[in-house]
């Protein structure tokens, strides 16, 4: 009971937190625009871009669904394949031995000009940008979850040994769970990275979602509306990486660190 009073009162108090950064945030906003007079269409007040959520709140939050979703598929498909190299580059040393440095060099190719390609090949519909998505954080998940696995405490290992445990028990049962509070700090890394893939997908070519919206807007110079997708943007990120985070909390008590 202490303990999860504590937890509520942590959760509290980061939320608190947030809000009085965005405040001061949006206070040096209003200031900078009332101070400089800038014109509207290079920067928007805050109660513009406001007064634009309300007046749009069905369309942007169309829209915003559109990008949810297309998040959301690219962190389950992301994480699901890097899973499974993981273990593979765990389990297997040849596959650990070949497949590390294509990985690597894969990494040499800068993930925003396979937008367009994936596009070509994929077609405008959300699946492309799922797929952006899922690439942009399967290495980052695959890394930390080997790297979790390779170091499983060895007092874990010769306790499995003598009980003549199979290897791929040792690895799902043994090394996997040792590793979760290392595969959480990736999957964190993970949610707040996954939307610049939607969005650089959506920026390539898409009919509906947040980027489209921005760009759409951009062509039109209608800045206040930019904003407010921006802002919605940014309050999804945020969320999904705070349901994430107490997800993983509720999943991994025993992780010292997160008390």
């Amino acid at each position: 009971m202490l303990e999860r009073r504590f937890s509520k009162k942590g959760s509290l108090s980061s939320i608190a937190r947030l809000l009085c950064i965005a405040f001061v945030l949006l206070f040096f906003w209003w200031l900078m625009v009332f101070l400089t007079d800038v014109p509207s269409f290079i920067l928007p007040a805050p109660q513009m871009v406001f007064i634009k959520l309300w007046q749009l709140k069905a369309l942007l939050f169309s829209h915003l669904l559109v990008t949810l979703f297309e998040i959301v598929g690219g962190l389950l498909l992301g994480v699901l394949l890097g899973f499974i190299f993981a273990i593979n580059m765990q389990l297997f040393y040849s596959v650990r031995l070949w497949l590390l440095p294509i990985l690597l060099f894969s990494q040499a190719v800068p993930v925003f000009a396979l937008a367009p390609i994936l596009v070509l090949w994929l077609g405008y519909g959300m699946f492309s940008k799922v797929v952006m998505a899922a690439i942009i954080i399967f290495f980052p998940v695959l890394m930390t979850c080997f790297d979790g696995l390779r170091h499983t405490p060895i007092g874990y290992l010769d306790l499995a040994k003598t009980m003549n445990v199979k290897t791929w028990q040792v690895v799902l049962r043994i090394r996997f769970p040792a590793a979760l509070p290392v595969i959480a700090s990736g999957l964190r890394m993970a949610v707040v990275v996954a939307p610049i893939g939607a969005i650089i997908g959506e920026w390539v070519g898409s009919g509906a979602g947040l980027g489209y919206y921005m760009l759409h807007s951009n062509a039109r110079m209608q800045v206040a509306e930019m904003f407010a997708a921006l802002i919605l943007l940014a309050g999804l990120s945020i969320g999904l990486y705070y349901i994430t985070d107490l997800v993983l909390k509720r999943l991994i008590p025993w992780n010292q660190e997160q008390r």
